[in-house]
């Protein structure tokens, strides 16, 4: 784990985030709540890509409890096939569905607690429905932030909601609402888990890593 970088470091570091990207954007994709709770469901253990090529088709059609109780779980199962865990999350996608309707009048609540309280919705999916839909500046620490936050110092944590803490106590209010977009997209695509592409990093001067790539 390395060190916590002090204030200005970060501030430092989010600045050149925003500078490169001023409104990074979630890659999942997603119509309305409803479709982009769904996709973040299906995502735990997933690829985005993966789930955006299941998705694209389903949504096209049923984006609404309504229209995915009446697509049912064997028409459901079939179009998420592909995905990991496809039949467990299948079924989780359609008592969450069944639950928005009875409850919650087919609407996605905007309550961390009571989205947490959804099957196959964890703390991680809350926080990216929240930041995403409703603009809340939650963390949603993946595996992505998670790497790092403790590679380079930024928000170091012994398991992720240390890391989100650390995210939220560290790093300036002012980056809070993009905060784990900037790290996500980062993570996937400069600091990569076997082979960071230190040499294309942003931040490379200002990293806790000591084994940098050339």
């Amino acid at each position: 784990m390395a060190r916590q970088l002090d204030y200005h470091t970060i501030h430092e570091i989010f600045s050149r985030f925003q500078a490169r990207e001023p409104e990074p954007q979630g890659e999942l994709h997603h119509t309305n709540a409803y479709t982009l709770l769904v996709a973040v469901a299906l995502s735990a253990q997933a690829t985005d890509a993966g789930v955006n090529k299941a998705t694209r088709r389903l949504f096209a059609t049923v984006d609404t409890p309504g229209k995915m109780l009446t697509l049912g779980l064997d028409g459901l199962t079939e179009a998420i096939r592909t995905i990991g865990l496809y039949r467990q999350k299948a079924k989780n996608v359609i008592r969450l569905s069944e639950i928005l309707v009875e409850r919650y009048g087919s609407e996605v609540p905007s309550s961390r607690a009571a989205l947490q309280a959804l099957p196959g919705v964890g703390r991680k999916t809350a926080n990216v429905v929240l930041n995403i839909w409703w603009h809340v500046p939650t963390q949603a620490v993946d595996t992505h932030i998670f790497r790092i936050g403790n590679r380079t110092g930024i928000c170091p944590g012994k398991d992720v909601e240390a890391v989100e803490r650390a995210i939220e106590d560290n790093i300036p209010a002012e980056f809070q609402q993009h905060a784990h977009h900037w790290l996500i997209l980062h993570g996937r695509y400069i600091c990569q888990a076997r082979k960071p592409r230190c040499a294309d990093c942003l931040i490379r001067d200002l990293c806790s890593y000591e084994e940098k790539t050339t």
